[in-house]
């Protein structure tokens, strides 16, 4: 089964929600997506690394697509490796960071994962300690998504991303911020061009079914 939730912001408590989804029976056989603000190498301190290695002792899979909240140099100090199809930084043996744009088939399923988003509270934090760059995708990161998404016809089963499409945003009341039209104009563009059954995505704290293919995920998880 694959499971998916929103954001994580680095919460162990999260990890203890879990038990009220089933998380006890979950096996090598499942797999759980978090829709960015994964969280967990925030500080990429001692205590932060402590905990990824009690989630490497779980049986199942934990993969998150970035969010804006992301300390993304920690992040891409590990290792890029092929998983499933697709491009990942491997931060532990069963956890993932699925990098953007990639296609992966997991369960026979087909996933397009696109993390990143604009930080609206960038005032208040710090360039290198609580806030980096990284957080919205550059130029070659849109090619390489349009690309994998051509060479798979534009068919996938589920897109999973941290933030919306603009449309979507503006459907659940959010007035979509000029700092982040970039990247939820090339949302909107997948949610026209491509053929999916559902999209997840974070961001907004909302846990909320936005028509028929749309899920705002916070604290829900939802089974596939």
């Amino acid at each position: 089964m694959i499971y998916f939730t929103g954001d994580t912001h680095g919460e162990t408590s999260r990890f203890r929600d879990f038990l009220n989804y089933g998380e006890a029976n979950w096996t090598a056989d499942d797999t759980l997506i978090i829709c960015g603000d994964f969280g967990y190498l925030f500080k990429n301190d001692v205590r932060e690394r402590l905990f990824l290695d009690e989630l490497a002792a779980r049986p199942y899979t934990i993969c998150f697509c970035d969010g804006n909240h992301e300390n993304f140099p920690a992040i891409y100090e590990y290792p890029v490796k092929e998983w499933n199809g697709g491009k990942v930084h491997e931060i532990r043996p069963n956890i993932f960071h699925l990098m953007r744009g990639q296609i992966f088939t997991i369960e026979g399923k087909k996933i397009f994962a696109m993390g990143g988003a604009y930080s609206r509270d960038k005032a208040m934090r710090t360039a290198g300690r609580s806030w980096w760059p990284e957080e919205l995708p550059c130029d070659a990161e849109y090619k390489e998504a349009a690309a994998n998404l051509k060479a798979h016809d534009f068919k996938v089963d589920y897109v999973v991303s941290h933030t919306a499409p603009t449309e979507i945003i503006r459907r659940v009341g959010w007035t979509p911020d000029i700092h982040d039209g970039e990247l939820t104009g090339f949302l909107e563009w997948v949610m026209y061009e491509t053929e999916y059954k559902k999209w997840f995505f974070g961001h907004l704290h909302l846990d909320e079914e936005i028509g028929e293919k749309h899920r705002a995920l916070s604290f829900d998880v939802v089974a596939v």
